[in-house]
C-alpha cells in the first residue's frame, strides 16, 4: 500500500497495522539517523521572510513586534515559525502528514478551563495549524527546548539530554495512545491534576501555583479592568495604547453584522446563548510576539442579567507551513468548500482536532477581504513562565509538552505510520536531539543578525 496516495477519507479506513509496517519500511530509504544533521538551505533569507510578513501587518505595530522579538533569543524564536518552516522544507521528512500545530514551541502549551469547569493542559495556539509533516512540530518543540534551556544557563549536554528525553516521551506516548480506541484518543484531555509518572514534586507545585494564578485570568476580570461607563448608560473600553485602543467608528459599525455571521459557525446551543447578548464595544488589542501586527480585536457583549462576556476576534492568514514551508493544502482533512478560502475555519477546525476539549465559542468569519476566527477571551488560560523554572521543572515540562503533542498527533489517520517509523529504540530521539542543538545555533545566529538589522533601522516603519 502506498500510503502517500491514500486520502484519510477514503472509503476504506486506513489499516493501522499496514501503516505501522509502512513506517518501519520507510527506515530503509530514510534512516532515523538522517534527522541528526541540519544543513542551511541554499539562498536562505531569514530577514527577507520577516520583512515579507511585516508587509501584511498593521504598519503602526511593526516596531512593537520587532521590539518584542528583540528581547532575547527565545522571544525571537517564538516569532519565527515562518523561518523555521522554510528551513524544515529543505530537510528530510518521511512524507507522511498529520494535523500539525505549526508552531509547537514550549510557550504555546498551557492550561485553560474546559466547558465542564475542569482545568486541562494542552496546546493553546493554532494560528499556523494545518496538515503537514509530523516531524516539523516535534522539531519546532525540541528546538525551543534547547534555546529556552540556554537562557536558563543549562549546560549543552544536559539540554541535548532533555531534548532526547522529550523525543523519547513523544515516541512512547504516541505508541501508548495508539493502543487506545479512536474515540479515547480524541476525547481524553490531559488534566492538570493528572499524576504523570516521574513528575518531580517541584513540578507538581509549579502546576498548582499556575492553576491558582489562572483564576485571575477570566473574561469577567477583563471586563472590570478594561471597561468604563460611557456616560449614556452603556460601557466602553478604556484606551491603553498601544496594547488596547477603542476601534474606529467604522469598525464598530461593522462589528454587529460580523457578530451575526460568526454566530452561524458555532454549535446551535452556543448560537442561542449568544443571541441573548448585545454588542456594546470593540477595541483593538495587541497579542503575543509573532502575532503582533495582525488584526486583532476584543468585543464586549452584555447579557440579559447585565453580565459581560469578552470575545477575541483574531485575523487568520495562511499558515506559515504552507506559505513558507511550501506544503500544499491536502484533501481529506478539512472541508474543501471552506478551506483554503476561509483561513479562520482552518484555525478553528485544526484546534478542534488537536485539542481533546476546546472552547465552545470557537467560530470564524470573513470581512472585507480578511479572514478571522473568534474565541472566548481569557478562559483561565495561563502559560508557564519558563524563565522561572528550576532544572527539574524544565525537564518535566519539556517532557509533558512532548506527551501532549503525541496525543494530538495520534488523532490523525496516519499516526500509526509515524509510530512504526519511530519504533521503540533510541535512534530517532538521539538524532533529533542533535538536530535541535544545531538548529538552536542557527536561530541564535539569526537573532544576532536580526538585532543588528533592527538597530540599523531595517524594519523601522516611517511615521
Amino acid at each position: 500500500m502506498d500510503i502517500d496516495t491514500v486520502s484519510p477519507r477514503a472509503e476504506t479506513p486506513l489499516d493501522e497495522e499496514e501503516l505501522a509496517d509502512a513506517g518501519r519500511a520507510r527506515r530503509e530509504s530514510l534512516p532515523r539517523s538522517a534527522h541528526a544533521e541540519y544543513t542551511p538551505p541554499a539562498g536562505r533569507d531569514p530577514l527577507g521572510i520577516l520583512a515579507t510578513q511585516h508587509e501584511a501587518r498593521l504598519q503602526s505595530l511593526v516596531d512593537l513586534r520587532v521590539e518584542r522579538m528583540s528581547a532575547d533569543a527565545f522571544s525571537f524564536y517564538r516569532g519565527t515559525a515562518a523561518i523555521q518552516s522554510a528551513d524544515l522544507a529543505a530537510g528530510p521528512t518521511t512524507g507522511t502528514e498529520v494535523v500539525v500545530c505549526g508552531d509547537a514551541h514550549l510557550s504555546n502549551f498551557g492550561m485553560f478551563r474546559s466547558p465542564e469547569n475542569a482545568m486541562v493542559f494542552d496546546i493553546n495556539d493554532f494560528d499556523e495549524a494545518t496538515v503537514g509533516p509530523w516531524e516539523w512540530d516535534l522539531k519546532r518543540l525540541l528546538g525551543s527546548v534547547v534555546i529556552a534551556g540556554r537562557s536558563l544557563g543549562a549546560a549543552e549536554p544536559d539540554l541535548v539530554g532533555i531534548a532526547e528525553d522529550a523525543a523519547s516521551a513523544y515516541r512512547d506516548w504516541l505508541a501508548r495512545t495508539l493502543r487506545h480506541s479512536l474515540r479515547e484518543r480524541y476525547f481524553r484531555p490531559t488534566s492538570v491534576n493528572e499524576r504523570h509518572r516521574r513528575l518531580h514534586p517541584e513540578t507538581e507545585r509549579m502546576i498548582q501555583e499556575v492553576a491558582r494564578a489562572s483564576g485571575k485570568r477570566t473574561s469577567q476580570r477583563v471586563a472590570k479592568r478594561a471597561l468604563e461607563p460611557d456616560g449614556a448608560g452603556g460601557l466602553r473600553f478604556v484606551d491603553r495604547p498601544p496594547i488596547l485602543q477603542r476601534a474606529e467608528e467604522e469598525i464598530r459599525d461593522l462589528a454587529d453584522a460580523a457578530f451575526q455571521r460568526y454566530r452561524a459557525t458555532v454549535p446551535p446551543n452556543v448560537a442561542l446563548l449568544l443571541s441573548q447578548y448585545r454588542l456594546v464595544d470593540v477595541a483593538r488589542r495587541v497579542v503575543g510576539v509573532g502575532s503582533v501586527g495582525t488584526r486583532c480585536f476584543i468585543l464586549a457583549l452584555r447579557g440579559p442579567a447585565d453580565e459581560t462576556l469578552i470575545l477575541q476576534l483574531k485575523e487568520a492568514g495562511t499558515s506559515v507551513v504552507e506559505q513558507f514551508g511550501g506544503v500544499a493544502p491536502l484533501p481529506g482533512y478539512l472541508d474543501p468548500e471552506l478551506f483554503p478560502a476561509q483561513q479562520g475555519y482552518r484555525v478553528v477546525a485544526c484546534q478542534r482536532i488537536l485539542q481533546a476539549v476546546s472552547d465552545p465559542f470557537l467560530g470564524f468569519l470573513a470581512e472585507r477581504g480578511f479572514t478571522f476566527y473568534m474565541r472566548l477571551f481569557r478562559n483561565r488560560n495561563a502559560s508557564f513562565e519558563i524563565g522561572t523554572m528550576s532544572p527539574v521543572q524544565f525537564r518535566d515540562y519539556a517532557r509533558v509538552c512532548a506527551v501532549v503533542l503525541a496525543r494530538a498527533h495520534a488523532r490523525s489517520p496516519k499516526a500509526a505510520f509515524v509510530s512504526g517509523y519511530l519504533g521503540s529504540g533510541d535512534a530517532f530521539p538521539r538524532a533529533v536531539a542533535r538536530w535541535s542543538s544545531a538548529y538552536a545555533d542557527q536561530a541564535e545566529r539569526d537573532f544576532a543578525t536580526f538585532v543588528e538589522a533592527a538597530r540599523d533601522g531595517r524594519f523601522t516603519v516611517a511615521a
